[in-house]
């Protein structure tokens, strides 16, 4: 007899990951052995006479064998993590992979620490090595506490994956947690990207992977429960004073009431295909932002072209490529003329990308925000400079978009 459906859908889950990460490995472990294969050929190829030096020794001992590929698993000690730990533990020795898991105490409740170091413990009891718990502070942020904690644990994360060379972390993310990161994105009307949610392979290198994003939440407690896992409920996934949890606990389910069941599925697949669209828009907007940058204090690259001050279009044509970068105190120019050529999805993403590379913080950084400056451009009326988070001025200057950090007030 098999095991029970909600663990074998967990087990599967995370064994297609794990064939992910060990392509991957194989991949970086042959393209090592080519270089050093050509390294050598390169050593035994005949050279010129040289004067004569003392030989070395030559070591005769073959180097070791290097060990399996090691795969951490981040752990709260929620269904969702517990059960990804026990699928990651079971399914891993039987790939050749070894397994490890951490927890981070983010000390933001009282007996977080004990309770830090009773999930350490259970992942040692599922069979995990190394297992760390680490204790962070989160600090004060403007992005607030949900992000601060978020941005200290993903540092974390990444310092305990370079110390132990991990090839990944698996993160417990379900379809549930898909849908609530799609209607908040929805919610601030933030554009493709902000509904693409959370990706599958994240993070320097793909570090970052999140098996479960296909799973439902009520799979990995049922996981949990026939396995007879312990799980701890975080009193803030229920506290309403945290956006997600409201959206968890109050907007989700007031949809699926009005619209019926299949609301989160539906959104999780949005998801998907939105970052689709996004992935293909910024591979466009990679190739565009090379043409539109300018260097400051060059000519007119269209002669004969006037800035159009009444708003008309300019005349149609093939981006040109432009070389450029930004000038010496960080300003960022950019060609109008050419950026009024580009749709306008490439445009804003552009716009948005000189804006943060001048020193305003994308989180800051809105929808209204772009729509201003993307009016410097396409309803071009003498409008004055505008002011963005972070004291960065956006100007138009004759044939270009002068974007630079503002002088402290």
């Amino acid at each position: 007899m098999g095991p029970h459906p909600a663990v074998a859908a967990i087990r599967l889950a995370v064994r297609r990951t794990l064939h992910d990460v060990l392509s991957a490995h194989d991949l970086s472990a042959h393209d090592a052995s080519t270089r050093g294969a050509r390294g050598a050929q390169l050593a035994a190829t005949p050279q010129p006479a040289a004067t004569p030096q003392p030989a070395a020794a030559l070591p005769t001992d073959l180097p070791a064998e290097s060990p399996p590929p090691l795969v951490l698993v981040a752990c709260s000690g929620g269904a969702d993590s517990m059960a990804l730990a026990s699928a990651l533990a079971f399914e891993a020795p039987r790939l050749g992979l070894r397994a490890g898991g951490v927890t981070v105490d983010h000390g933001l409740q009282p007996g977080s620490a004990e309770r830090a170091q009773d999930v350490a413990d259970r992942l040692a009891a599922l069979g995990l090595t190394p297992v760390e718990s680490v204790a962070i502070q989160v600090g004060r942020t403007n992005t607030g506490p949900e992000a601060a904690a978020r941005e200290g644990r993903y540092a974390a994360l990444d310092a305990i994956a370079e110390r132990y060379g991990a090839a990944a972390v698996l993160l417990g993310h379900t379809r549930d947690d898909q849908a609530e990161t799609v209607l908040l994105g929805l919610a601030r009307g933030s554009g493709t990207r902000s509904l693409s949610g959370m990706a599958a392979v994240s993070g320097p290198g793909g570090r970052y992977r999140r098996p479960f994003l296909a799973v439902d939440r009520q799979t990995t407690r049922k996981a949990c429960m026939v396995q007879s896992l312990p799980v701890w409920d975080d009193p803030h996934n229920a506290d309403p004073a945290y956006t997600r949890s409201r959206v968890r606990h109050e907007a989700l389910p007031a949809l699926e009431k009005a619209l019926g069941k299949g609301v989160i599925e539906a959104l999780a697949r949005t998801a998907q295909l939105s970052r689709d669209d996004a992935d293909a828009l910024d591979a466009w907007t990679d190739d565009a932002e090379r043409a539109v940058v300018r260097t400051p204090g060059s000519g007119p690259q269209d002669a004969g072209v006037p800035d159009q001050a009444d708003g008309s279009a300019p005349s149609d044509r093939a981006v040109a490529r432009t070389e450029g970068a930004p000038g010496a105190d960080g300003a960022v120019e950019l060609d109008v003329v050419r950026l009024y050529a580009l749709p306008p999805a490439v445009r804003r993403r552009v716009l948005r990308r000189a804006a943060i590379e001048a020193g305003s913080p994308a989180g800051s950084l809105f929808a209204r925000h772009i729509e201003e400056m993307d009016r410097l451009i396409t309803a071009w009326r003498g409008q004055r400079a505008l002011n963005l988070p972070g004291r960065v001025e956006v100007a138009r200057q004759g044939g270009r978009l002068v974007i630079r950090h503002g002088s402290p007030s």
